[in-house]
């Protein structure tokens, strides 16, 4: 009789969550900016997961001639170690989409954590973490992974993703803190406080759903940064120079002076698909704004 009453409750609540992704999705594709954003982002995205389809050549093989310009076989030139630009292009993609994706997420949680236990706390322990955040957030970010990468070089990708997540989850906390006091003074967390409810109830079955636009923003935020930053790394030489990315690219081109020798295509593709790509999550947000503020959706309210 259990399971009987218990399957109509949750085919309502799956129908329910299908119905809130269905919203949010149609209000990001509402806005323009956000749609072309969405465009770049599923270029890049499925350009990563079929590389080995979509490459004529290897990540690294060489035997091409070196520092050649674009022709029919190598339709944007060659390294000057023998190597197809197009294909590290393609290839590179999967580097700067996974740390990107894989960095952002895991910064957003731990904002999300800090953020809601800190904003909903008082007392000692909040002044603890208050401490601990405005320091990562007073230290200045770059000079910060500059120094932490030095200590842990050829460390790889992992290294990458585990400096930028160190150094850029203070600003997401920060922001998540000042919306965890104002829903934290609400009537319906007030109603649940008063009917017995944990804190750890309140904090992730009250305030959390409240969020969910402000933490989808953050992540797309800290996404965006970390893809320049391991970009930044990658071309200051502090990342493992074997992997095929787009800050190896600009790394090892900078080493053979490509502009001096007309390869400006070494230098010029791979920080425009950078660009690019840090761009479609900055056009999405867009989007993500109008989720929770409905002024700011296009075409609405005039």
């Amino acid at each position: 009789m259990t399971s009987t009453t218990t399957t109509p409750v949750r085919a309502r609540a799956l129908r329910g969550t299908l119905r809130t992704i269905g919203r949010i999705a149609g209000t990001i594709w509402s806005n323009p900016r956000a749609r072309i954003g969405v465009v770049l982002l599923a270029i890049f995205i499925i350009t990563a997961t079929f590389a080995p389809w979509l490459a004529p050549y290897g990540a690294s093989q060489d035997g091409f001639e070196r520092s050649a310009g674009g022709s029919a076989a190598h339709w944007l030139g060659t390294t000057a170690a023998g190597e197809d630009v197009l294909s590290q292009i393609i290839w590179g993609a999967r580097v700067s989409v996974f740390v990107g994706f894989a960095a952002g997420a895991i910064a957003t949680v731990i904002a999300v954590l800090i953020g809601l236990s800190w904003g909903y706390s008082r007392g000692f322990g909040g002044d603890v973490v208050g401490f601990i955040v405005n320091l990562f957030l007073v230290i200045p970010g770059l000079p910060l992974m500059i120094v932490i990468a030095s200590y842990l070089q050829n460390g790889g990708i992992v290294m990458i993703i585990a400096v930028i997540v160190v150094t850029g989850w203070a600003w997401g906390a920060r922001v998540l803190r000042s919306q965890t006091q104002t829903l934290r003074s609400r009537d319906f967390v007030t109603a649940a406080r008063f009917a017995g409810d944990s804190s750890f109830r309140i904090i992730f079955r009250e305030i959390l759903p409240n969020m969910t636009s402000l933490i989808t923003g953050s992540f797309f935020g800290a996404a965006t940064a970390a893809i320049l930053a391991e970009a930044g790394l990658e071309f200051l030489g502090l990342g493992d120079p074997t992997t095929v990315s787009w800050g190896t690219m600009l790394f090892w081109a900078q080493n053979s002076n490509a502009l001096l020798t007309g390869q400006w295509l070494l230098l010029f593709a791979p920080g425009l698909c950078i660009a690019l790509l840090a761009t479609s999550l900055t056009l999405i947000n867009f989007g993500v704004d109008g989720i929770s503020n409905p002024r700011l959706r296009e075409g609405k309210g005039r």
